[in-house]
């Protein structure tokens, strides 16, 4: 369905494009798993089989006069490919291209073909590596070895691969070759509407911009909510709230150690909620580098569209557990009980996650491989917690610009602030005014990460398309 509605003409309506997607689907005899999930390495979905018609799917659902395909049989058994094929004969049959490369197929398969093109050097393996024993062998083949030097007969009297490469290559040019060349060179009528698209090079959408994004912001959260609502990653949330809330229980902010402990916790915070969000958005492109190089390389969408909705489709599935994670542990510490004390916290952590999902994305997309990318943000987010303003007060000035770049030094800060700003002037050396630079540095970051991301798809894209 999707495939549908990014791939078909924009002339056609939703409708029109959902009723060509159920069409694919019957023609390809899918209408038993249309509802289930593909599946992966460890969630169960469809057969290897019916996965394989579902990659076809996606290409004749626009509709193709050419359909290439390599090796669908692949990986599946005899019924199972036999029904593949038979599929794509049914296709061939209503008057479509198709060309698949196969190795090995069966009688049945082989019987299926309209037409036959084997590479040379490749095919007839027995016979071309002299495997000659329960063969027979062409009486021209014999009367050619016959005439050669015995020497060049192997040992049990059989032409060797050598001579039959030979018999099979004169055979090609003397029986096939110049009929096969004729027909290709033959000119073929074209009608203007096929020598115009033959010549444009300007992409042709099959959607909008705005409607690409709405359908991919829509597949992103259909997709991805079944990982952030596992019950292991909700678990684990609540399972630390209440953890922390015991071990803060009702701090006092009146006293100088209950301060400080109060500060301890608003740290943690800071550092917990950036943790997570960085190595969860580093796996985002690495792991879809494929997909989107096949999509991309099929028109489907504009990269732009596919960028935004991709980080933006994270965003409210973002918000949810932090604020299952404040209800239960900020009442429990004892913070300041008032609405604006409770939602400004809140928005302070959720700018967190975005600058760090940021962060994360970056890293991920510039360097596209996981363990060396899961090195560099282990690294990095160390850094920016030693630099968070808690453990170091005082920095050397050499290096003291790393806590500006350091998010959970931006959030630590204005946690503090949230809590302290009508209270005290300052809280472990840390003035308690407005913020607002905090929460500049903060934007700053989740816009200057992503475009960094964005910049490093697009140079992948670039050199993919090179």
């Amino acid at each position: 369905m999707y495939a549908a509605r990014l791939r078909l003409p924009k002339v056609l309506t939703r409708q029109q494009k959902e009723k060509r997607a159920v069409d694919v689907i019957y023609e390809l005899g899918l209408e038993r798993c249309q509802d289930t999930m593909i599946g992966g390495s460890f969630v169960r979905g469809v057969s290897g089989g019916e996965r394989k018609r579902v990659c076809i799917g996606n290409e004749i659902i626009i509709n193709p006069s050419l359909l290439f395909l390599d090796e669908p049989t692949s990986g599946l058994d005899s019924t199972t490919a036999l029904r593949t094929i038979q599929t794509l004969q049914d296709i061939a049959e209503v008057g479509k291209t198709v060309i698949t490369t196969i190795h090995q197929p069966s009688s049945r398969l082989f019987h299926k073909f309209d037409k036959l093109i084997l590479l040379g050097k490749e095919f007839l393996l027995d016979l071309a590596n002299g495997n000659l024993t329960d063969i027979s062998v062409p009486s021209e083949l014999e009367d050619k070895v016959q005439m050669e030097n015995s020497e060049t007969e192997t040992g049990n009297g059989k032409p060797p691969p050598a001579v039959v490469h030979e018999y099979l290559v004169e055979a090609y040019e003397s029986r096939v070759a110049d009929t096969e060349k004729k027909k290709l060179m033959a000119p073929l009528p074209l009608d203007d509407e096929l020598k115009s698209k033959v010549s444009s090079s300007k992409r042709q959408w099959g959607a909008s911009w705005w409607q690409q994004y709405c359908i991919l912001f829509c597949r992103g959260i259909k997709e991805r909510k079944h990982d952030y609502f596992s019950w292991l990653r909700i678990t684990q949330v609540l399972s630390t709230a209440i953890i922390l809330g015991l071990l803060w229980w009702q701090s006092d902010s009146k006293t100088i150690r209950g301060r400080q402990d109060q500060a301890g916790w608003l740290f943690f915070i800071a550092v917990f909620w950036g943790f997570f969000p960085v190595f969860t958005a580093i796996f985002t492109f690495p792991q879809e580098r494929a997909m989107l190089g096949k999509e991309r390389a099929a028109d489907m969408y504009r990269l732009s569209a596919y960028f935004l909705a991709r980080t933006t489709s994270d965003l409210p599935l973002d918000l949810i557990l932090p604020v299952l994670f404040l209800l239960v542990v900020y009442f429990m510490a004892g913070l300041r009980l008032s609405a604006s004390h409770f939602f400004l916290s809140m928005l302070t952590v959720f700018l967190c996650i975005v600058a760090a999902q940021g962060l994360g994305l970056a890293i991920g997309a510039t360097l596209m491989d996981l363990k060396r990318a899961t090195t560099l943000a282990s690294v990095t987010v160390m850094t920016f917690m030693l630099a968070g303003g808690y453990f170091v007060k005082k920095v050397p000035v050499f290096i003291s610009w790393i806590r500006y770049m350091s998010f959970n030094y931006h959030t630590y800060k204005l946690l503090l602030k949230v809590q302290y700003q009508d209270i005290m002037p300052t809280v472990n050396g840390i003035k308690t005014d407005s913020g607002l630079k905090e929460v500049g540095a903060l934007v700053a970051m989740i816009f200057g990460y992503r475009f960094l991301a964005y910049l490093s798809l697009r140079k992948m894209q670039l050199h993919c398309e090179a």
